[in-house]
């Protein structure tokens, strides 16, 4: 860890007190009512950051946490709390890190360097996918295109307006949350939609 991303660390806890106060990269959105996407999440697939290909049907009957990630990045600390929810849940979610440059150049390591990073300071057990593009445009990832494309999802249009933006897709493949990267994977908000129920 350099020692801008040690600094980075230490500032997260405060980064997330100003952003909640000032309401910056702290919006939440959700659907008005449950929506059942046209298109299926499962029908997709990523590339890991290993090389090899992970189908999202074989994560089917599990919440689907997905959020883009960056190794240097204010928010980046984040990793030790998706990391601590996977640990507590991961008998019913997913977590599917997506490494990406998109932001201020924040992550511009190798996949074997985003890899090494991930585990070794923050002992990331959740799958992380190859440095994918996740803003909207001609080379955005397909499973980017899905959660931002109301065709596809359902109702959703908002692609990640910075890093760690997250998703929550539920047990049935349908999207139904949308978090900004100031809102803790561990904060009420976003633990009350990991928990919600859907006939």
């Amino acid at each position: 860890m350099s020692s801008r991303q040690k600094m980075l660390k230490s500032f997260y806890p405060a980064l997330t007190k100003i952003t909640r106060f000032f309401g910056v990269n702290s919006k939440v959105k959700l659907p008005d009512t449950y929506v059942k996407a046209p298109a299926s999440i499962y029908d997709y697939s990523f590339e890991a950051i290993d090389g090899s290909t992970i189908a999202l049907k074989n994560f089917t009957g599990k919440k689907l946490v997905i959020v883009n990630t960056a190794s240097d990045c204010g928010y980046t600390a984040q990793y030790e709390e998706l990391q601590k929810l996977y640990a507590q849940e991961k008998d019913n979610i997913v977590i599917v890190g997506f490494p990406a440059n998109d932001f201020k150049q924040q992550e511009k390591g190798s996949n074997k360097d985003i890899e090494a990073f991930c585990k070794k300071n923050y002992g990331v057990e959740f799958p992380l996918a190859s440095k994918s593009v996740v803003v909207k445009g001609a080379t955005q990832h397909p499973v980017f295109q899905w959660l931002s494309n109301p065709t596809k999802n359902g109702w959703n249009q908002q692609d990640p307006v910075w890093n760690f933006s997250k998703y929550i897709i539920d047990e049935n493949g349908n999207l139904i949350g949308y978090f900004d990267p100031g809102v803790s994977p561990l904060s009420k908000d976003f633990m009350t939609a990991l928990h919600s129920t859907h006939s």
